[in-house]
Order: structure tokens, then sequence, then C-alpha cells
């Protein structure tokens, strides 16, 4: 048996909840990042919604591992009650849904100047504070054009606050122009989970293992510091009616490219087994 904890954003295989249970009970992945479910995002479900939810996953035997909320993905600019609020109503869906975890984001519109970062640590801190004693681990994803898309940044982040954790996402690292194992040697210590997403050097996303993300040795080592989940994120391309455009596609070199969600899910997770077996073995 892995040691190894597999999660997915299932919502890239089927934006309904019974067509993501088929595709994480097909694909052996016993845990879900929830995101989107029935065309709803997670932070327009209801408690209600979230109760009849959990009910149909624990049914399917599949754990929520995460809240893979929009948290942090507003303008630094913005006004912030309202966001805060949300923020509220997702922790309570946490404990509803039963998440330890909880993915956010450190604001867009900053440019990456210096000048941002009180205000970004002093948004981070409130969302730690309306989170003491829930039992829910904040983790902070390092998404492009966000204050912490680099790892100096993120780096940061962690350090003045601890409670913050990190979600090491290497596709989106590439996509900052980024070294992914300089990176990883940086953050390694605040790593909770990692997504796993691909890419290549010119940031187009790919299966794991087929781009530059480096992402063997990256969980051969995340696993060995006594890490468990990695977290599928795929975001491969599909195009309906792909066999028709097959010829045109591979004349363009884009070579992974899938006819459906599901098609590009399996790819995915499949790559990623990969991995975990030559590591394993």
């Amino acid at each position: 048996m892995s040691k190894f904890n597999l999660c997915a954003f299932a919502d890239e295989a089927d934006s309904k909840l019974d067509g993501q249970i088929a595709a994480l009970k097909a694909n052996g992945i016993g845990y879900l990042e929830i995101r989107g479910v029935d065309g709803k995002n997670i932070s327009a479900i209801t408690a209600d919604e979230a109760k009849t939810i959990k009910s149909r996953l624990d049914d399917a035997g599949i754990a929520v591992w995460s809240i893979g909320s929009p948290t942090g993905k507003i303008d630094i600019k913005k006004p912030f009650d309202k966001h805060l609020d949300e923020f509220c109503h997702m922790i309570e869906l946490a404990h509803i849904l039963g998440a330890s975890h909880y993915r956010l984001f450190s604001f867009y519109g900053t440019d990456g100047a210096a000048s941002y970062e009180d205000a970004v640590l002093e948004r981070l801190n409130r969302f730690v504070e309306k989170s003491k004693g829930s039992g829910v681990v904040l983790c902070h994803e390092n998404e492009k054009d966000i204050y912490g898309d680099v790892a100096e940044r993120c780096l940061a982040i962690h350090q003045k606050i601890p409670e913050i954790k990190a979600i090491f996402d290497p596709s989106n690292f590439i996509q900052c122009k980024v070294d992914v194992p300089a990176a990883w040697n940086m953050l390694k210590e605040y790593v909770e989970y990692i997504h796993v997403k691909d890419a290549k050097a010119n940031g187009g996303v790919v299966p794991a293992g087929h781009g530059v993300g480096n992402l063997s040795a990256i969980i051969k080592e995340f696993g060995s510091r006594g890490g468990g989940t990695l977290s599928l994120e795929p975001h491969l391309h599909f195009f309906k009616g792909f066999g028709k455009l097959q010829a045109l596609v591979l004349r363009r070199g884009k070579e992974f490219v899938y006819n459906t969600q599901r098609e590009a899910f399996d790819a995915a997770s499949d790559a990623l087994k990969v991995i975990i077996n030559e590591i394993e073995d």
C-alpha cells in the first residue's frame, strides 16, 4: 500500500458530484479537495447542501481533505469585510464536511511590491484569528499573480505567520519563472501538501512528470520528510470533438490534449501513479 494519500480536485473530472465520485473511485483516490459541486463554487454552498454532500461522499467512502476555496483571490484594494464573512462561512462548511485543511491565497493587485506586504499579512492574520479553535489548517497556494507567487514572498508569509502552512504547486512556480528545485529547498519545511500539476518551460500544463517541475524528486523527498497528501489538480486541455482535430493538434506539438474532462483527469491520475510506483519500487 502506498504511503501517500491521493486527493484531487474532482470538479476537473465532472461538474456534477455523481461524476466526481465516479472519477475518484475509478482512479482509487480516496480524498477530495472540494471546489465546485453541481455547478456551484464551494463559497456558494449552504450548510444544508454541505450536509447532503457529506452524506453522499460518506456513502461512497470518500473523505474531504481540503476546502479548495477562493479565499484571498481578490484585489488587495477591495473591501474586505464581506470576503472575511465568506471565509467564516467556509470554515463552517469545513466542519460539516469533515475537512481538516483549507486552501487560500494572498491577494491580487500587489504586483509583488514590498509596500503591500503589511496589508497582505494583516488580512492573512485576520483569517488566522477567525479560524482559531476550528482545528482546520490554513494552507497558502503559490498562485500566479498573487503576492505569494514567488518563493521568497511565500517564505516571508510562512515565517511571519507560521500558522499558515504551504501548498507547493510546481506548475504555478514554472509559470512565474521560478526555479522549482530552489523554491522547494526554500519552502519544504513549511509544505503541508503538494498540488500535483506540472508544466513545460513555456508554462503549458502537462501531466505530472512530463514537464520541468521535478515532481518525481520533490514527491520522493516530500515522502521522506513524512509528507503524505498529494492533491491532483490536472488543469489539462480538452476539446469536444477532439477526434476531428487530432491531426491538427498533434502537428502543433500539443501532445496532451483530451476529448473530455474525464479523459484528462484519468490521464493526470495515471501519470501521478507512474511517479509513485517508481518512487516506491
